[in-house]
This record gives C-alpha cells, structure tokens and sequence, in this order.
C-alpha cells in the first residue's frame, strides 16, 4: 500500500491539518495534528508509524515552499503510547514530557501500552504484515519538553502544559492566542481511561481542575484531541467536570483492578511479541 493510500487528511482554518491512519479502524485510532507556522512547522502526534508520515506531508505538499522555513518538522508526542508515539521515530525532531523520555528511547512496550490486533488493520500496510510483529520503535528525543516551555512557530506559539493523570508525561499544547487546546489523551469526547500503566487518578483529577480553570478564564474556545472530534469550551468544561464528580472510592477501588489486569495482560502479550 502507497503512503498516500494509507493517510488522509483535512485542511482546517488557521493553518491546521487534520492527518488520520485510513485503515487503523479502532478507537484507538489517534488524530494526527499539523501545525503550520511561519518559521517551524509541527506534528502533534504520529499515529503507528506503519507508514511514512513525513513523506505523506511532504508528498501532499502540506508543508509548501516557504524558504522562511528553516528549521526540520518538529514532531511531538503528547504521550508515548503506542497510537501516539509510533511514527515519532521517523523525524530527525522529537520532543516528548521529560517524564516518557526514557521509554521512548528504550522502545518500553509496556509503558507504550502497545497493544495491536489484526482485526483493527483492515488492509495491510505492506505484504505479509502482522499485529503481533508491532513494536513502538526506539527514538531519542531531541526536545526534552517540561512544564512552561514554549514551542515558537514564528508567528504563533504552542505552550506546554504537563497534564498528568492518563499518563505520567501527557501533556496539552496551548495555543494562547488562538485559544486552541491540543489535548492528547488527557481529554478527548470519550470515557477519560485511567488504568492503564502509569495512569494515576489523583493526578488526574488535578489535571481536570486546571481545564476546568482554563474555560472559567476563556483561555479556551477550540480542543484538537486526541481521539474522535473537536469540540468547544463548554463540552470540555463538562467532560472535565463529570470525571471528577465520579472519582470517588468505588472508582478508584474498580480502576485498580481493571489496572491489574490490564498490567498483566501488557506484560503477557509483549513477552509473547519478544520472542
């Protein structure tokens, strides 16, 4: 299958692109976000890497020619699991939370929550391909990202918001002036998912508060999420809200089983897959 079967994309206003992995049917498939700015370009998550990303951008021409552009395409992770970080590897730049550097770069499959079926790939990338062979492969960022820094794209600005709780290094990316919310998995128009490895429910609910706060000082009209559609402040606020309204004891007694069970589960199926 060419890269340009593989991908598809969206053009939105205020030079955003929205990528999406054609035949990656799951709701694990992860939105892919290019951001266009006048001195550097970025990739805000990469899908599964089973294809090009960079040469479908190039190849579709979503970059243009501007000579202003100077500086490689920045790809960052806003976390490192596995429909996230999969493709990361393939940019001379990356940039994850300094907290997931160290199971990018050790290609941790565990801490990735790499976990692939056949059924989800409904035409296979290249012949003989096979879920089980799946692995996140192994990259050294080159931007180490912490709370507070700032991504300059010339003409606009991404802040990095660390937003634990899904992940212990999942950020946001803020775009102040354009009051856009790249949000990754630490909110999307979906059940908010806590249990996996690393997940961790007092930070979460930390991280909710902070949304919560965001929409109440209108720093907020637009999320680009990581899964499903966009949607507005209002939606956000509830989404945010209703998490927190329902993490008390039973929750939290629940989740730490699903999160056992889960653990161990990873850990089967990707001893299986080293071998």
């Amino acid at each position: 299958m060419s890269v340009t079967d593989w991908y598809a994309h969206k053009s939105l206003e205020n030079g955003v692109f929205w990528i999406q992995e054609r035949f990656y049917e799951s709701g694990n498939r992860a939105n892919i976000w290019l951001i266009r700015g006048s001195h550097q370009d970025v990739v805000i998550d990469t899908g599964l890497g089973l294809r090009s990303l960079p040469e479908y951008i190039y190849s579709k021409g979503l970059l243009g020619d501007d000579s202003k552009r100077k500086n490689p395409l920045l790809a960052i992770g806003t976390h490192v699991h596995f429909d996230h970080s999969g493709g990361l590897h393939q940019f001379q730049q990356v940039g994850v939370h300094k907290a997931e550097v160290d199971a990018l770069a050790n290609g941790d499959n565990f801490e990735t929550v790499t976990w692939l079926s056949d059924r989800e790939i409904v035409e296979d990338p290249a012949p003989g391909w096979r879920a089980r062979q799946y692995r996140v492969t192994a990259v050294t960022p080159t931007h180490i990202l912490q709370e507070g820094d700032v991504i300059n794209l010339g003409d606009r600005q991404l802040s990095v918001l660390h937003m634990p709780g899904h992940s212990r290094g999942s950020i946001c990316l803020h775009d102040k002036e354009n009051k856009m919310l790249f949000s990754g998995d630490v909110v999307y128009d979906g059940s908010m998912i806590d249990w996996l490895p690393y997940s961790r429910i007092s930070d979460y609910i930390r991280s909710c508060e902070r949304l919560v706060e965001m929409v109440d000082k209108d720093e907020i009209d637009l999320v680009m999420p990581g899964h499903f559609n966009t949607f507005g402040s209002k939606r956000l606020h509830r989404l945010a809200s209703n998490y927190m309204a329902s993490a008390g004891a039973c929750h939290r007694a629940s989740t730490c089983v699903v999160k056992s069970i889960a653990s161990l589960a990873l850990r089967a199926s990707n001893s299986r897959s080293a071998c």
